[in-house]
């Protein structure tokens, strides 16, 4: 089987993406296909390149079992546009961003919104929770909990 690769992109990469990232790993490993995927994390922006998650980010994720506290934020960088073959953005705003960095078609087919993925959300976006409460980072894995469940299936499906 093929190895697939999945970054998850969101402004600052200090909150949203990573926690995307922690949690679609802990669901591979439960399910069995962490050796099968490749997973990182980015930010559009370069505000916050090598520091590691929000701390509210990281406790709200420890309260569920993961652990955050290795990664260190970066920027995409344009080698990513080849070296994954899903590129997801949190919302509109980066995705819009990320359509403005590709090259060629091939690199624009591999971006899409993560929360395409949710089965029992409609937002199409994940909030930002870095300028609120520890509510917001609680809704944050709660959306990408769901999407990360579908974006697994969805692997499965397609790359088996």
């Amino acid at each position: 089987m093929e190895k697939v690769s999945v970054l998850f992109v969101c402004m600052g990469n200090i909150c949203r993406s990573p926690t995307a990232q922690g949690l679609f790993e802990a669901l591979l490993t439960q399910r069995g296909w962490r050796e099968r995927v490749k997973v990182d994390s980015a930010g559009t922006h370069a505000y916050h390149i090598g520091s590691a998650p929000d701390e509210r980010a990281q406790a709200a994720a420890a309260r569920r079992g993961v652990d955050l506290a290795l990664q260190r934020a970066r920027q995409v960088a344009a080698c990513d546009f080849d070296n994954f073959d899903y590129i997801l953005a949190m919302d509109r705003h980066n995705l819009s961003i990320l359509q403005e960095m590709v090259q060629t078609v091939e690199q624009k087919q591999r971006l899409r919104l993560f929360m395409g993925f949710a089965s029992r959300w409609s937002e199409a976006e994940v909030p930002d929770p870095y300028y609120g409460g520890d509510l917001g980072f609680e809704q944050v894995l709660d959306m990408t909990e769901d999407a990360a469940e579908g974006l697994l299936i969805h692997l499965m499906q397609r790359h088996a």
